[in-house]
């Protein structure tokens, strides 16, 4: 039998804690559906928002969250099938990214491929208010509740019956450097065989370098720290080297250890996941001339920091932006997670914590400390 209310994680702004709050269970409509959350990730995103980092205003207090994997529990009768068409039923597993595109502004609608710059998103585990009801809207909580009619531009995603929900939390981050690498290919700027570095060896470098060697590196060269976890973890996915920035830390060093092991001249490509203002004029470095220097690990404004474009010019760059993805590319996540489940050791990444107000603190902050790759909060242990 259902209990009759749910639980909710809610933080009052930046650094403060986790309160967990209850609200009733809601009615469900006919276009909408409660999603039971077997995993969710603490984003890089969620740690930026709760350091004060985040440039836009934001409807405090609400629940962060948004790497979810989950079960649909109840749905209306018209909640019929994702936004690719597939069927859905009570018992579905499904996941719902955060930046949900509105399919009806100007870029969704001229410029498709640039409908991640959609004027007028939905975003779950960010711009909707706990006050809102029915209160459901991030991915720290026991369920998450979506109304197509109520919020139009909601996308949710049918996951593969067999996959695992803590897999299905992959499934959003991973599109994002599927996106990014996705962005050096139509530039020309990546093709089969090209050696790459991943400037970060956090949860984003880390599935970049999944990314990388599923969609044709030759060579993947990792720059990051520390050691444990996460640069052991990254040789473990494909890395076929590390540089850890704790033991050469100085760039020219760096630059100098990163040219030795592909040979020279440099990498085809250079990709900061990072979201250190310092990657940028130091990766460059990393390139051969006329490589491509793809940033996609910049999602919030870290600051300026002193460089020189006369470099970009001189090496005759590509350089490109890389921001989230779009409605289209997340199925491409999906279904490489389902592709290489065995490939590689994707829920080593996760550590798991408990859905009470210890257990979100102690995520986040192993988080921000870099104790985790992936902080991963597991309200129902059953559903994982």
């Amino acid at each position: 039998m259902r209990n009759s209310t749910i639980r909710v994680a809610t933080f009052a702004g930046p650094a403060a804690e986790p309160v967990i709050r209850s609200v009733p269970w809601p009615q469900v409509p006919k276009n909408a559906a409660l999603i039971q959350i077997g995993a969710c990730g603490v984003c890089g995103t969620d740690l930026h928002i709760l350091k004060g980092h985040w440039p836009k205003p934001l409807p405090w207090p609400f629940t962060l969250g948004h790497e979810l994997g989950g079960v649909i529990v109840e749905k209306g009768g018209e909640f019929t099938e994702d936004f690719m068409g597939k069927t859905l039923g009570v018992g579905s597993k499904v996941m719902i990214p955060a930046l949900m595109p509105c399919g009806q502004c100007y870029y969704c609608v001229h410029y498709p491929h640039q409908a991640n710059k959609c004027l007028t998103p939905v975003y779950y585990g960010r711009y909707l208010g706990f006050d809102k009801p029915p209160h459901l809207w991030g991915g720290f909580a026991e369920y998450v509740y979506v109304d197509l009619d109520m919020l139009p531009g909601t996308k949710v995603y049918k996951l593969p019956d067999d996959m695992p929900l803590r897999l299905g939390a992959l499934s959003e981050p991973l599109t994002s450097c599927i996106r990014a690498f996705n962005r050096a290919v139509r530039a020309g700027g990546f093709t089969w065989g090209d050696t790459v570095v991943i400037q970060g060896s956090g949860p984003i470098g880390i599935l970049a370098i999944a990314a990388a060697r599923e969609m044709g590196a030759g060579r993947v060269i990792c720059v990051g720290a520390p050691e444990q976890p996460r640069l052991e973890l990254a040789r473990k996915f494909g890395a076929e080297a590390t540089v850890n920035i704790e033991e050469v830390k100085e760039p020219q060093q760096r630059i100098a250890r990163v040219r030795d092991i592909v040979g020279g001249f440099g990498a085809d490509l250079v990709m900061d996941c990072s979201g250190h203002p310092s990657a940028g004029p130091e990766g460059i470095e990393m390139l051969r001339d006329g490589g491509t220097y793809v940033e996609m690990g910049q999602f919030t404004d870290a600051g300026a920091i002193a460089t020189s474009w006369h470099r970009i010019c001189a090496k005759d760059l590509n350089v490109l932006g890389s921001w989230a993805f779009t409605a289209n590319d997340l199925p491409l996540g999906v279904d490489m997670l389902d592709r290489a489940r065995d490939k590689y050791p994707w829920l080593d990444m996760q550590t798991l914590y408990p859905f009470d107000e210890d257990g979100v603190s102690r995520a986040v902050k192993d988080a921000m400390a870099m104790k985790t790759v992936k902080s991963t909060i597991v309200p129902w242990p059953e559903l994982v």
